[in-house]
C-alpha cells in the first residue's frame, strides 16, 4: 500500500507539473487568465434540502439552508461561441448555520453524467443539456464525493436574460446521483465578467477537504495562473516605421497587434544583430525550426531576395523558402516564412539601439494553411516559446561577432 501511494503521490505530482508548464506557456497569450478568458458574473442563491435518506458525510450538503452565491460562468479555451468548449461554472458560496465558516469556492466543469464520462470534460455549445460536475471528488466523513449540476430551466435568449434554475446533485465516484438542493442564478442589470478569483484548495466547504493527489495535480497550475505574465510578453503594437512593402495583410480589427510577439534586451550592439540578420546563412543557426540552408541570394536581405531552407529533422525535412516582404536596413526586416505543408507565417523582426545594447523584437502568426486553423489561444503560446529561444540564440550569435 506504501509503494502504491507513493507512485500515486509521484505521478500527480508530475502531472501537477506538467498543468503548470502549460499555464506558463499559455500566460505568454493570455496573461491575466490563461484559461477561462472572459466570463459572465451571476449572483443568486443556493437551497440546500440536505439527505434524509442518507449522508453524503459532508456538513455542508448534509444540513438544510440556503446560501448566498457568486458566481461567473466561462468558456475554458475562449473559443468562438459556434465552437464547442468546455463549459466551467465557479462559485463562491456562503454557507449558513456554519460557525466561523468562510466563503468557499466550488468549480464544476462540462464533463458526462453516467460512468466513466463523469471524470472526463466535454466540449459543448451551450449549457443547454449539459451536465456539469466537480471532475475531483472531495474528500468526505464517509469517503469521497462528487458534486454535479443539471439545468432545470434557462432563461429565453443567453444567461444575461433571466434566471437559470440548476439541481445540484451528489454522487459517490461509482454511485447514483442524489438531488441535494437548487440554485438560482441570475446577471445584474448591467451583465459584466467579475475579477473574482476562485481557489477550491484553499476555501473549501464545511465538512469537505481535497485528497493530497488532488492537491498535487491542481495547485501547480493555480499558483502559475496567478504568477505575473514574463517580462518578454509584448501587448501593444510595436511602432511601424516607413517601409517598402511587396505585400499586405489584413491587421487585428480591434487595431491592437494580433500578432504574437516578445522581445529580448542585447548585450550586443545593433550593428552586430543585423551583421548576423543580414548573413542569409546563418538563419538555421539561429531560427528554431529551420534545419539547413540551401541557397541565399545575392542581394539578401533586400525587397524580394529569398532564402531557401530546410524545415524538420534528417530525414524527415522539408524544402521551402522564406521571402523578404520589406526591410529598413539595420533596424527592421518583415519576411514570410514558408513550410508546407503547415503554411506560411509573417514574421517581423524589430531593432532598437540602446548604445552598447539592442532591443530585438520578433512578431509572428500564421496567415496562409492548416496553421493558422489552430485556434489563435494555442497557436499563441507555441509561436511564443518558439520565438523566445529564437531571440536568446540570435543574442549568442552577435556576441561571438558571427556575420558578415
Amino acid at each position: 500500500m506504501t509503494q502504491q501511494l507513493r507512485v500515486v503521490s509521484a505521478v500527480t505530482g508530475s502531472a501537477g507539473q506538467a498543468f503548470a508548464a502549460l499555464f506558463r506557456l499559455l500566460k505568454l497569450a493570455r496573461p491575466d487568465r490563461p484559461i477561462h478568458p472572459k466570463g459572465l458574473g451571476l449572483a443568486g442563491e443556493l437551497t440546500r434540502t440536505g439527505n434524509p435518506a442518507g449522508p453524503s458525510g459532508i456538513d455542508w450538503l448534509d444540513s438544510p439552508g440556503q446560501d448566498q452565491v457568486a458566481a461567473r460562468f466561462s468558456r475554458s479555451v475562449g473559443l468562438p461561441q459556434a465552437l464547442p468548449d468546455i463549459l466551467g461554472l465557479a462559485l463562491r458560496v456562503s454557507p449558513t448555520g456554519s460557525a466561523g465558516a468562510g466563503p468557499a469556492d466550488v468549480l464544476f466543469a462540462s464533463t458526462g453524467w453516467g460512468l466513466p464520462g463523469r471524470f472526463l470534460l466535454m466540449p459543448r455549445l451551450d449549457v443547454a443539456g449539459a451536465t456539469l460536475t466537480t471532475l475531483m471528488p472531495y474528500r468526505g466523513r464517509r469517503g469521497p464525493v462528487l458534486l454535479g449540476l443539471r439545468t432545470r430551466s434557462l432563461p429565453p435568449g443567453s444567461l444575461a436574460s433571466g434566471e437559470w434554475v440548476l439541481a445540484l446533485h451528489w454522487a459517490k465516484p461509482g454511485g447514483p446521483w442524489r438531488e441535494c438542493g437548487e440554485l438560482r442564478l441570475h446577471a445584474g442589470a448591467d451583465p459584466a465578467d467579475v475579477p473574482l478569483r476562485f481557489d477550491p484548495l484553499e476555501n473549501q466547504p464545511p465538512g469537505a477537504d481535497a485528497y493530497g493527489w488532488a492537491r498535487r495535480l491542481r495547485k501547480p497550475s493555480y499558483r502559475a495562473a496567478r504568477q505575473p505574465a514574463p517580462p518578454a510578453v509584448v501587448h501593444e503594437k510595436h511602432p511601424k516605421r516607413p517601409e517598402a512593402r511587396a505585400e499586405t495583410f489584413q491587421e487585428s480589427p480591434t487595431g491592437r497587434n494580433s500578432m504574437s510577439t516578445v522581445s529580448l534586451l542585447f548585450n550586443s550592439s545593433t550593428a552586430a544583430v543585423w551583421r548576423v540578420i543580414s548573413d542569409g546563412w546563418l538563419y538555421s543557426g539561429w531560427v528554431v525550426g529551420a534545419s539547413r540552408i540551401r541557397d541565399v541570394d545575392a542581394e539578401w536581405p533586400r525587397l524580394g531576395a529569398q532564402l531557401h531552407h530546410s524545415v524538420g529533422t534528417w530525414p524527415l525535412v522539408i524544402n521551402d523558402s522564406t521571402k523578404v516582404t520589406a526591410v529598413e536596413p539595420g533596424r527592421s526586416l518583415e519576411l514570410v516564412a514558408r513550410g508546407w505543408p503547415m503554411g506560411e507565417a509573417k514574421v517581423e523582426i524589430t531593432l532598437e539601439d540602446r548604445g552598447n545594447q539592442c532591443r530585438v523584437t520578433i512578431a509572428e502568426d500564421a496567415i496562409h494553411g492548416p496553421g493558422k486553423l489552430m485556434p489563435k489561444v494555442l497557436r499563441d503560446p507555441l509561436i511564443s516559446a518558439r520565438n523566445r529561444e529564437t531571440l536568446r540564440r540570435l543574442e549568442l550569435m552577435a556576441i561571438g561577432g558571427a556575420g558578415k
